[in-house]
């Protein structure tokens, strides 16, 4: 299913319109978009306006279960407004059911729900950062060695009960194996133990771009430090709600959860 979508939804340049809007990535629920126009004011998606760089870059995204249809709207120098209608690719996500699961992975018992409720508060302001980086626009690469354990958009039954979607990509390996910065960034947020998510760490790459990776034992960075592409940035462990170690690495887009394997080019992001 994923080279099927990788096949019809993939933009590797596209042009539209007199005005030459040119698109790069993935025209699908999950997928990510950059975009250029030159002498160009502003450029909105749905209505909400996108943050534009000097040389006239941009970037959006798509959500697990975003509409089908979409509306880029740009205002050129002169002031004329021009419209381009996309139509992104629905998805069909994986379903396991697993049963014999522990309770306290299932429900957390009610005297952390504080806990929980202001670690996802600060984990939620963290990927609000919308900073003038363009980090976006490199290619991204393998963050850690590892079996695909995981995929973006599914959904697993525990004991019969359904849980949230997955947003990530799991790749399991053994506690200790590193992760590697799959493109450059600042580090936004750095904590060894969240109840759900444990050792958590989330890079800024620019204009609403963050990566985050969880589950580590070790963290090798802290909030603002400067990340090139290949730093040893944590390691993959097994901390918080986990029934072994792996690394769930995740993409967003400001809110949009997007699906790092549309973003992943098969290349250990290792900088020896």
């Amino acid at each position: 299913m994923l080279k099927t979508l990788l096949a019809t939804a993939l933009i590797t340049s596209a042009s539209f319109n007199a005005m030459a809007l040119e698109l790069k990535g993935h025209l699908t629920q999950g997928g990510l978009v950059t975009g250029k126009l030159d002498n160009v004011k502003s450029v909105t998606l749905d209505g909400t306006e996108l943050k534009l760089s000097k040389n006239g870059h941009f970037i959006f995204g798509f959500g697990r279960d975003a509409d089908t249809a979409h509306t880029l709207t740009w205002v050129d120098s002169s002031g004329i407004e021009h419209t381009q209608h996309l139509a992104i690719t629905k998805r069909d996500y994986k379903i396991d059911k697993i049963t014999g699961v522990a309770k306290k992975y299932v429900s957390p018992p009610k005297e952390v729900s504080a806990r929980i409720s202001r670690e996802a508060l600060a984990v939620r302001k963290a990927r609000e950062v919308n900073s003038d980086l363009e980090y976006f626009l490199d290619p991204v690469l393998k963050p850690a060695e590892g079996r695909i354990s995981g995929v973006y958009g599914s959904q697993r039954y525990f004991n019969g009960e359904p849980r949230r979607p997955h947003f990530g990509l799991d790749i399991a390996n053994k506690t200790g194996s590193p992760v590697y910065a799959p493109i450059s960034g600042t580090v936004v947020y750095a904590e060894p133990d969240l109840y759900y998510s444990g050792g958590t760490l989330i890079i800024d790459h620019g204009h609403g771009v963050t990566s985050t990776y969880i589950h580590l034992s070790k963290l090798d960075v802290k909030v603002g430090d400067k990340i090139i592409q290949g730093n040893k940035v944590a390691e993959i462990g097994a901390t918080g709600r986990v029934t072994g170690p792996h690394l769930d690495w995740r993409f967003n887009w400001k809110g949009e959860r997007l699906d790092p394997a549309l973003l992943m080019q098969d290349t250990l992001a290792n900088k020896k």
